[in-house]
């Protein structure tokens, strides 16, 4: 088995597993076993939250190693489920080198399993249910919709056209604060402070802060406190949004 061929095919994986919210441990493991399952010999993979660096002996060119970079983290955990089972495949023996790199070619490209109107539908009901969760009545749900509407909006948009998320995090929950204050300032809704929180919660990070903790858990110490810095900083950057909002309106 070509051994370059065999390391796009790994790097491929692992940099959709690593780019759609899966945890580091499970890249690692993913990355070994379909290596080991090619032939190859003293598999070593090391994965971080922005790189993925991999090595493997070959009988025909000795030593090989490859390191990619990965910028982008988004929350897609359908592709993860399925890079998974095209692993499962190939190690089974059930699809050769060629299909498995089809498939994840196919994987990568795919879009998104449901339409951005959809999510942002959802987003919506649930600012509403958080909102009639944490104390809200029912009158309160309605601008908490539309509020948590706005939000998940504004996120996904600013997020095609900016690098450094952290801002558009802050804008979505800056629009978010502004549309929940007007909206309960003009007498839909009447707590505030409910309609604010069913607005945020859709926003808050959950993926990256439950992954810090399991790769804390595991022992992978650098992964663990790099996501838990990056959940960090969204948490402030939404909190920053808020208040800014709230300083301006209130």
């Amino acid at each position: 088995m070509n051994a370059y061929r065999m390391t796009d095919i790994c790097m491929l994986a692992g940099e959709i597993m690593l780019t759609y919210g899966a945890e580091t441990y499970r890249v690692e493991e993913t990355l070994e076993r379909m290596a080991k399952a090619a032939g190859f010999k003293h598999v070593h993979s090391f994965v971080t939250t922005t790189g993925i660096f991999l090595s493997f002996e070959d009988e025909d060119v000795g030593d090989v190693m490859q390191m990619i970079r990965v910028d982008d983290r988004m929350q897609d955990l359908n592709k993860v489920s399925l890079v998974n089972q095209v692993s499962r495949e190939f190690v089974s023996g059930m699809i050769n080198e060629e299909e498995a790199l089809s498939q994840l070619h196919a994987i990568a490209k795919a879009p998104l399993n449901y339409p951005p109107l959809l999510l942002h539908f959802c987003s919506g009901i649930a600012g509403g249910a958080f909102s009639y969760l944490f104390g809200g009545g029912l009158a309160d749900a309605l601008p908490a919709f539309i509020a948590g509407f706005s939000a998940s909006w504004c996120v996904v948009t600013l997020q095609e056209y900016m690098k450094v998320k952290f801002f558009a995090e802050f804008m979505s929950a800056f629009l978010g604060g502004v549309v929940a204050i007007c909206l309960v300032l003009l007498g839909v809704g009447e707590n505030l402070d409910q309609v604010i929180i069913g607005t945020l919660m859709p926003l808050v990070p959950g993926i990256p802060l439950t992954n810090a903790v399991r790769d804390l858990m595991s022992g992978d110490l650098l992964a663990g406190v790099s996501r838990g810095a990056e959940a960090i900083i969204t948490a402030l950057s939404i909190a920053t949004g808020i208040a800014l909002a709230i300083a301006l309106l209130l």
